[in-house]
């Protein structure tokens, strides 16, 4: 079999039992695999013997075997090939049938030699090797010649013609854009000027003027005849023009050809706060009372000096010295570097304030504080997405100003949130009089409406966007069943660019449609006409209801403790703790409680039969991470698809409590795990059942293990009480629907 060694998968073979100096078999037998600890020595092609553990065996052992012991064999190369007696020769490839002639379809009598990756060779028939790897072998037979092949020549040049048109179709995408919200967008100066004239104003050219005014400092004009500097590339810099969704101001920023310049991998990288530490970060705000203040940094990129060596020549933008040579000292936006260099200048002065990083995301900055009127101990907050800042504060705008005097804030962005990340950020007041943050993408939601519906009115098709849709399939849609004819390259590109923007209003909230965007986005690749008329479906849906808003609310849920049992596990998974992260700061500040929702669809997919993995994260009641994605590997009942979602769900969850940790977050105790199938329930709360099923068996103990470290419980909830329903399957219109949607968001009928 293939076992880990080094880097690679080296196939060995198990020689025998490891044995200690004195003759003793080293380790002990148990039927429970977790305490097995025998070792066996496995010896290797080159003659190495290592060590592994009985456990490590049989992982890799079932791992690559099928359910009936069949063991797989991965492809790295074709090397050589032969035919017999039986093979059709060239002069015999054709068949008459009556006035026609076709080629003879036979691959009678070839074998190709087949190396696999666990370095052995093979001779394979070339039936089957046509059905296993179609591309591999036309390619091979079209470097050695032998297209002409009878058993070739009538499936070779098919396979690759298809190749070639999905690969040319990716390539050839792109993505004209010369409207935003019904608003002529300019291409260079020369066009802002001509679009100003014929629109009678100045709109663009004032931007234009504002941005140079702006980015001026980012370089250093040389004189006539000076030399550029040895070692230094040069890039060439053009005008990009946008249109703001709040008020639809015109845009323009001056940019670098970044991609023509090399620059290491060490000077390109620049991370982003997660979505999910922003959530984390609100429900924290509201549940201990802080305020909630964000600023957007003024010209971001160009307070941070340039850690590349570039020149340029100056566009007719730069007036008096268009034309002359100029060194840029600074990040321009545009430059691979850029990002990393303002992240690191920015870094830097958040320090020198006294924040310091969580290590579970280096974009989250957090402070010790203590509330002077209560004497309340808890973190503050600054969350950093490139120049937007977040701030989560008993007294914010102090802490702001601050970080305004070494980095410029915006006029008039700092303050109460308004939009943050292109969604709509305000207090409600709940039922319960609590006061919690809620996210809207409604104003997102009607632009990208209006956009899309301007793009069909461009092109005669208003017909294809449905008046009325109650649900965001119509009812019985499976796109993976879709037969429609493909879209050709400009509809390609526009069916991935929806996709992109749907996710992100999933991202922003959006929750109720997560299912039937994951379906149509496993069609990026080859999407059909009907993947984009369910685009437009879905925004038809979109349109009648857009008011929907994710409340982060605080409270605490009502958790009923006799859904679950507290057992003694020791006797199979020993003293099994949950791992403490040994550099997690002191907690501060309210506890939180963590709940987990996870369902899977099995065998949704009618094409593959494979299942969906579908589930919500809730942080006391505030929804913060929710996930749906075709499982990887067919299941064949509903017990290991549901195994698989629980594991997935558990693997996330523990990501999640490390996290809250390094956040310096106290947590009241285990997560605690909702799913609707009895059997994954009984087998997770009960240290006595056995798994008949080996193929389930690493879900299985992983969740076990999860239970008996105490780092979550698992507990029964109804299919009619469980949300993640809506991750896993596509619900059709009615109350099921609703009543879940409405355990995730808010006002979601609210027109």
């Amino acid at each position: 079999m293939e076992l880990p060694n080094g880097d690679n998968m080296t196939t060995g073979k198990v020689v025998g039992r490891k044995r200690e100096a004195d003759g003793v078999m080293k380790g002990v037998a148990n039927t429970n695999p977790i305490l097995d600890t025998r070792t066996y020595d496995v010896e290797f092609p080159n003659g190495e013997v290592s060590e592994y553990s009985a456990n490590v065996i049989a992982e890799n052992m079932y791992a690559q075997c099928d359910t009936e012991g069949n063991q797989f064999a991965m492809l790295s190369s074709l090397v050589d090939h032969k035919k017999d007696k039986h093979a059709v020769e060239v002069a015999d490839g054709f068949v008459q049938r009556g006035i026609n002639r076709h080629r003879r379809i036979t691959t009678k009598g070839w074998k190709i030699c087949v190396e696999w990756r666990d370095g052995s060779t093979t001779w394979e028939r070339l039936a089957d090797m046509k059905e296993a790897y179609p591309i591999e072998v036309a390619e091979y037979a079209t470097s050695r010649g032998l297209t002409h092949e009878p058993a070739f020549a009538w499936w070779v040049g098919e396979v690759l013609a298809k190749r070639n048109r999905i690969i040319a179709a990716v390539k050839r995408r792109y993505h004209k854009r010369n409207h935003k919200f019904g608003i002529m967008v300019p291409k260079d100066w020369d066009e802002a000027v001509k679009f100003d004239k014929q629109n009678g104003n100045t709109l663009w050219q004032d931007a234009v003027r504002k941005e140079m005014a702006n980015v001026r400092i980012a370089f250093k004009v040389l004189d006539t005849g000076e030399e550029v500097p040895p070692c230094f590339q040069q890039i060439k810099c053009h005008l990009i023009f946008d249109v703001k969704m709040e008020d639809f101001r015109r845009k323009a920023r001056l940019v670098a050809g970044g991609h023509t310049t090399e620059a290491p991998a060490t000077l390109t990288y620049a991370s982003v706060v997660s979505r999910e530490s922003v959530r984390i970060a609100l429900t924290l705000a509201a549940l201990n009372d802080l305020e909630v203040k964000t600023a957007d940094i003024e010209n971001a990129y160009l307070t941070a000096p340039v850690s590349e060596q570039i020149w340029t020549v100056l566009g007719p933008e730069f007036g008096s010295d268009a034309g002359k040579r100029a060194i840029i000292v600074r990040a321009l936006y545009g430059l691979k570097s850029a990002g990393a260099s303002f992240r690191n200048h920015l870094a830097d002065c958040m320090r020198h304030l006294g924040w310091t990083p969580c290590e579970a995301d280096r974009d989250l900055w957090m402070k010790a504080e203590t509330r002077p009127s209560d004497g309340h101990m808890y973190y503050a907050y600054a969350l950093l997405y490139v120049d937007d800042i977040l701030l989560a504060h008993h007294d914010a705008m102090p802490a702001l100003m601050a970080i305004d005097k070494y980095f410029k804030m915006k006029e008039g962005s700092m303050g109460d949130p308004d939009f943050y990340l292109g969604a709509k950020l305000r207090k409600m007041t709940l039922a319960n009089g609590v006061e919690a943050w809620a996210m809207s993408a409604s104003k997102y939601v009607n632009a990208t409406v209006a956009n899309v519906t301007s793009h069909l009115k461009s092109r005669g098709q208003e017909h294809m966007m449905p008046k009325r849709a109650v649900t965001p399939f119509k009812g019985g849609y499976q796109p993976e069943l879709d037969v429609s004819e493909e879209l050709n390259a400009e509809d390609a590109t526009y069916f991935q660019s929806q996709i992109g923007i749907l996710r992100w209003i999933c991202e922003l909230g959006r929750i109720d449609i997560i299912t039937e965007i994951s379906l149509l986005a496993s069609h990026l690749a080859l999407p059909r006409e009907g993947h984009l008329e369910a685009v437009y479906h879905i925004y038809a849906h979109l349109r009648s209801r857009h008011n929907a808003r994710m409340c982060f609310d605080p409270t605490y849920p009502n958790i009923d403790m006799s859904d679950f049992k507290e057992c003694d596990w020791k006797t199979f998974y020993g003293d099994a703790k949950e791992a403490i992260p040994p550099g997690a700061p002191v907690a501060r500040g309210k506890e939180v409680d963590l709940r987990l929702y996870v369902d899977s669809d099995h065998a949704g997919e009618q094409l593959t039969r494979r299942s969906r993995t579908g589930f919500f994260i809730f942080l006391n009641k505030a929804p913060v991470i929710w996930f749906s994605k075709r499982q990887p590997t067919v299941e064949t009942s509903v017990f290991g698809a549901e195994f698989v979602a629980m594991k997935n769900g558990m693997e996330t969850l523990r990501g999640l409590r490390y996290k809250l940790r390094m956040m310096g977050v106290q947590l009241s105790g285990p997560s605690f795990a909702y799913g609707d199938n009895m059997s994954v329930i009984h087998n997770t709360q009960r240290p006595e059942s056995m798994l008949r099923k080996k193929s389930n068996s690493i879900c299985y103990h992983a969740i076990r293990e999860s239970v008996a470290m105490g780092e979550m419980l698992t507990g029964h909830v109804s299919t009619h009480h469980n949300p993640a329903d809506i991750a896993t399957k596509v619900l059709s219109g009615g109350r099921k629907r609703d009543y879940l949607c409405e355990l995730v968001i808010h006002d979601l009928t609210d027109h």
